[in-house]
């Protein structure tokens, strides 16, 4: 199974961009995908932009993101309780 990896373009510069995974970047080509800008969604893979995401679900792309890395900031503070402590009534919602 392959995995896309979608993230901000920054900035673009010899033939690469750079890309924001909420607050990681790294490099990926733009071989494939010569009509990106700055400022485009894009989704990567192996190191390749292959895709421009719609702009006008940019906004509904960043929410799922900030939901996902809460969800996981939350499991991650939770990680060792179990369902019959009392300290941390949060971890069981």
């Amino acid at each position: 199974m392959c995995l896309a990896v979608p993230g901000k373009i920054i900035r673009i510069e010899n033939g690469f961009a750079e890309i924001d995974y909420g607050g990681i970047s790294k490099l990926a080509s733009l071989r494939l995908m010569e009509n990106a800008k700055i400022g485009d969604y894009a989704l990567v893979h192996a190191g390749f932009v292959i895709q421009i995401l719609n702009p006008d679900k940019d906004y509904e792309l960043e929410t799922l993101f900030k939901d996902i890395v809460d969800f996981i900031d939350k499991n991650d503070e939770c990680e060792g309780t179990t369902d019959f402590s009392n300290e941390n009534d949060e971890c069981r919602e």
